[in-house]
């Protein structure tokens, strides 16, 4: 394979070889647009040479989050970081938390950037000025990524198929729940069209499985917060004396869990929720949840920096993006 030269570069990065020569040895003097489209034609080339001090750092993809007290994002969170400390040393992610509830300044956050970004990768909530602004920046040309949650644009998704797994825990309730009576669904709210999509394919899959002793007409909102899991599930039960289905779409199953451990709460209640965590696996171990459903935050950050790189055009081989398969996990196989 022929030697990669300051040619090769400077003509896939559209600059002069003296522009080139600049960059690589760190000589200063150019613009950092420029110093970017070198830097990546060189990483793009294999050009086997570590770039200067003053470039570390200079390809900067940013990773916007939610949620940093939650055991899923801090999972995911903790995914991506150890995959920064993997990267070549001009790459560098930046992990942003953003307020769920504030959209519009996760919008701004999204059109104005305090900093460059090479590349957005984000797992926010769906909302209008949400939208706008990923499209604004998509139309700029620069690479987004979508990993666990989505907004309908013209961007890479990385996560589940959640229509299947709403579908799957319909399939497991219908299945392994003899008794027939009220069913209920909980999650977040309605700014998640991955939870909307659970929903939808949870209400398909009990209608699909046919179990004509089976009610479900109600889904409630928690917001993932504990007390107001809490309360919306102890509203239920109170309400519905026959509940022998729960699925939870959403987070919070800790708090949904304490409740069911309440004296006669869970008993006969057939509990399928999404995550595995300490505390959801304890709840499987007692029998308090009998399905947890797995996303595999861990695959999905790494899939998500893939395709981040692959559409920068550091990683040359095409990243195969088919949904990430969730597992499905008992107190048999925790």
């Amino acid at each position: 394979m022929a030697r990669t030269t300051f040619k090769h570069i400077a003509d896939k990065a559209g600059v002069g070889t003296a522009t080139v020569e600049r960059v690589l040895n760190g000589r200063g003097g150019v613009r950092p647009q420029t110093v970017e489209k070198v830097i990546l034609a060189a990483r793009a080339l294999g050009y086997p040479r570590e770039m200067p001090e003053v470039h570390r750092g200079l390809i900067r993809i940013e990773v916007m989050l939610v949620r940093p007290e939650t055991t899923f994002f801090s999972r995911l969170s903790q995914a991506f970081e150890r995959i920064a400390a993997t990267l070549d040393p001009s790459i560098t992610l930046h992990r942003t938390f953003l307020d769920e509830a504030r959209p519009e300044a996760i919008a701004s956050r999204i059109a104005r950037p305090p900093a460059r970004r090479s590349a957005l990768i984000c797992a926010i909530p769906d909302h209008g000025a949400i939208r706008a602004a990923l499209t604004q920046i998509t139309d700029a040309g620069i690479p987004v990524v979508q990993a666990v949650s989505r907004a309908p644009v013209r961007a890479d998704y990385v996560g589940i198929d959640n229509l299947a797994a709403g579908r799957t825990a319909a399939l497991l309730l219908a299945r392994m729940q003899p008794h027939g009576g009220r069913v209920v669904a909980l999650c977040h709210s309605g700014i998640y069209q991955v939870h909307r999509e659970r929903i939808r394919g949870f209400s398909e899959g009990l209608a699909r499985q046919g179990r004509a002793d089976f009610r479900f007409d109600a889904v409630l909102f928690h917001h993932d917060d504990a007390l107001a899991a809490s309360e919306a599930l102890g509203d239920a039960l109170a309400r519905w004396p026959d509940l022998v289905g729960l699925y939870n779409a959403g987070g919070a199953n800790a708090s949904l869990a304490a409740v069911l451990r309440g004296p006669g709460r869970g008993r006969g209640i057939f509990f399928v929720g999404h995550e595995l965590t300490e505390r959801s696996a304890a709840a499987l171990r007692e029998g308090v949840m009998s399905i947890v459903l797995d996303q595999a935050p861990e695959e999905q950050a790494r899939r998500a920096v893939d395709l981040a790189l692959s559409r920068l055009g550091i990683l040359t081989t095409p990243v195969a993006n088919p949904p990430i398969r969730f597992t499905t996990i008992t107190a048999e196989n925790i």
